[in-house]
C-alpha cells in the first residue's frame, strides 16, 4: 500500500521541513475535506500523524481525527503521541486501523508487548524515525543512541511486523528516501515488513523502493508539490 499522509497541527494539514517545528507549511486548513477527496480519488488507505500529540505526548487532535474516521471509510493509520495503553485503546476504538507507536518502542517496549498480545499484530506498527541510523524520539525533538537497527529487530521479537521507517533528515525535503539505509534494515531483518517514509519524491522513487523489496511507502509533501499524483499511486500500486 502507498499511504498519502495528513500530517496535523492545530487541526489543520501541515507539512514540516526535515522535522523542525518551527518550519511548517500549511497544506489544508480543512483536512477533513482533504480526506475525502482522497478517498474520491479512489485511494483506500491513509497516513495520519498527530505532530502536536507528537511533541506532548498525549492526543491534541482528536476531534478532527475522529471527524476523519467518519469520512474516510478505507485503511486509516494513526501515530502521534501513543505513549500509554489507553490512548492506544481509545484510538483502536474509534475505529482507527492501524496506529504507529513511535517514542515508546524505544522508551517503554513492554507497552508494544502488551498491545500485540491484546489486539494483534496487525493493529500495531512501530514507527522507527532517526538520522545518521539513530533513533530520534519525542516528535524527533531528540536523538538516542540506539540504532535502528538494534529497535527494529527488538521489537520483531515481540511480534512487530510492521516498521514505518522515517530518515528525519530526508522528510519533507524531495531528495529522494535514503535508500542505502532501508537496503540495509531489509538485509539485516528480512521477515519484517518496512514502510518507507520521508523523502520521496516521484514514480521513480517509488520503483527504485519495489526494486529493494520495499512495496509501501508514506507519501507527504510529493503531493503537496503535485510530483506525485493520487492517480499515479493507483496505477504503481496495480503493478
Amino acid at each position: 500500500m502507498i499511504f498519502p499522509a495528513i500530517d496535523l497541527k492545530n487541526s489543520q494539514s501541515v507539512r514540516l521541513f526535515q522535522g523542525d517545528y518551527q518550519a511548517v507549511t500549511t497544506i489544508n486548513d480543512d483536512p477533513i475535506q482533504q480526506a475525502r477527496q482522497i478517498e474520491k480519488s479512489g485511494v483506500k488507505q491513509l497516513h495520519l500523524v498527530d505532530l502536536d500529540g507528537a511533541k506532548s505526548g498525549q492526543p491534541e487532535n482528536l476531534t478532527i481525527i475522529k471527524q476523519i474516521r467518519q469520512n474516510f471509510s478505507g485503511f486509516l493509520e494513526l501515530g502521534g503521541g501513543i505513549r500509554t495503553y489507553q490512548t492506544a485503546q481509545q484510538y483502536l476504538k474509534l475505529g482507527i486501523d492501524r496506529i504507529v507507536i513511535g517514542s515508546a518502542a524505544l522508551k517503554n517496549p513492554q507497552l508494544v508487548k502488551r498491545l500485540i498480545d491484546d489486539f494483534g499484530t496487525s493493529k500495531i506498527a512501530i514507527g522507527i524515525d532517526g538520522k545518521d541510523g539513530q533513533v530520534a524520539t519525542e516528535g524527533w525533538l531528540e536523538q538516542s543512541n540506539v540504532t535502528m537497527s538494534n529497535l527494529i529487530a527488538k521489537m520483531s521479537k515481540f511480534g512487530a511486523k510492521n516498521f514505518i521507517v522515517t530518515d528525519v533528515s530526508r522528510d519533507g525535503t524531495m531528495q529522494g528516501p535514503n535508500l542505502e539505509l532501508l537496503a540495509a534494515l531489509k538485509e539485516d531483518i528480512p521477515q519484517v515488513n518496512l514502510i518507507a517514509s520521508g523523502g520521496i519524491r516521484n514514480i521513480e522513487d517509488l520503483k527504485a523502493l519495489k526494486r529493494i523489496g520495499i512495496d509501501q511507502s508514506i507519501i507527504g509533501k510529493a503531493l503537496f508539490e503535485k510530483t506525485i499524483s493520487l492517480a499515479q499511486i493507483l496505477e504503481v500500486e496495480k503493478c
